[in-house]
């Protein structure tokens, strides 16, 4: 994990992207302590609908008992 001050982040923020999406994570440091890490992003879980069986029923629909509906709104 590389350590890169914020001038140098500045100066270099092209690099450091490239390096990132390599799978690089890098610290960017302020004053000498870290601040902020550069990482890459991971890919997002692809979702396919209709995976699950079983049907909904009626009362699915129906509004919530107010006691739940307080339970929620804590």
């Amino acid at each position: 994990m590389a350590k890169v001050n914020v001038h140098d982040a500045k100066t270099h923020l092209s690099r450091l992207l490239e390096r990132a999406h390599a799978g690089e994570e890098i610290i960017i440091a302020k004053g000498g302590k870290p601040f902020a890490r550069l990482g890459p992003l991971r890919s997002p879980v692809a979702r396919k609908p209709g995976l699950l069986s079983g049907k909904v029923d009626r009362k699915f629909f129906e509004p919530l008992p107010d006691a739940e509906l307080a339970a929620w709104e804590k």
